[in-house]
């Protein structure tokens, strides 16, 4: 297992950048690229979110709720 200090660095998040690197050009979804990454560097999952900045989680629970792994917000359909 890598350790921590190789995924971020002091300018700032590396694997949240690579992250969205994948996303952009793979055009692949934010959950398939933080487990593709997770594959290459070796990471458990729980691990990794650890690492991930907000707006990506965000971004993943979105994603989560479009394919129904996780419930719907109390968004009003407006």
């Amino acid at each position: 297992m890598l350790p921590l200090s190789f995924l971020v660095n002091t300018n700032g998040p590396c694997f949240c950048k690579e992250v969205e690197t994948m996303v952009q050009d793979r055009e692949m979804g934010y959950m398939d690229a933080v487990l593709e990454l997770c594959d290459k560097h070796n990471l458990e999952p729980a691990s990794a979110a650890k690492l991930l900045s907000k707006p990506i989680i965000e971004k993943i629970q979105v994603e989560g709720q479009k394919i129904h792994l996780l419930p719907r917000s109390g968004a009003l359909p407006i």
